[in-house]
């Protein structure tokens, strides 16, 4: 009695080790670097096959979301930019604008279907931190956000430069976007670990998706919850 009890307490501490470590293992992402730089119109270039894909599959809650929200994600770095690029299964009418604006930032644009990347590239200062979107149908914005305990800071007129481009395909969206380092002020080096989150709107009210790679835990949906963030390391 005394060794099947012992066997079942070795087993139940085996199982929240491995859980802990398990957790501590998604909460960081590697982006593999890669020599040559490329058009990120090439949606399904060879080099995205260097970068290892993560399946984003809870809901900011920690809930875990329908097989049919859930999206996959990709990242790659050369010395000249970033490359993100988001695949989603589209199963449920797109919620886009009609009139699409390719051209300049599009404000609201969170308020539709819509993948999304947060970056702190100092890890010091989490609170400020970069905001990337790209919608299905290729709108974008960038912002630069300042996350002060008692209210959100916006610089709307940020310019990154950043490069989008998106396809809808039968059940699924691809979507990508490319920023070059300067948009943040550095360079990482080899090694180096940035903080930020994954993200994805999708649907409409009142059964609105809200999904996140490190779930940020909150009463209502929120993803701006630095305190959350996880990690990106800088492979070589």
């Amino acid at each position: 009695m005394k060794r099947a009890n012992f066997i079942f307490f070795a087993a139940i501490i085996f199982s929240i080790s491995v859980s802990t470590v398990f957790a501590k293992m998604t909460d960081k992402i590697k982006i593999a670097h890669i020599k040559s730089d490329f058009s990120i119109s090439e949606l399904d270039n060879k080099a995205w096959k260097s970068a290892t894909e993560m399946t984003v599959d809870k809901y900011w809650s920690g809930e875990r979301a329908p097989e049919s929200r859930r999206f996959n994600t990709k990242l790659l770095w050369t010395d000249a930019a970033l490359y993100v690029r988001f695949e989603a299964i589209q199963n449920e009418p797109l919620v886009v604008s009609a009139t699409p604006n390719l051209k300049t930032k599009t404000r609201g644009l969170w308020d539709r279907d819509v993948c999304e990347i947060f970056l702190a590239p100092n890890r010091n200062e989490p609170r400020k931190y970069f905001e990337f979107e790209i919608a299905p149908n290729g709108e974008w914005i960038d912002l630069g956000i300042y996350q002060k305990p008692d209210e959100r800071i916006t610089d709307w007129d940020y310019f990154s430069g950043m490069k989008s481009a998106a396809r809808i395909d039968k059940n699924k969206v691809v979507m990508a976007i490319k920023v070059e380092w300067k948009a943040f002020g550095k360079t990482p080096k080899a090694g180096e670990i940035w903080l930020g989150n994954v993200l994805r709107c999708v649907g409409s009210d009142p059964t609105r998706g809200y999904l996140t790679w490190q779930p940020t835990l909150t009463k209502e949906p929120s993803f701006h919850v630095p305190e959350r963030f996880g990690e990106f390391e800088f492979a070589k």
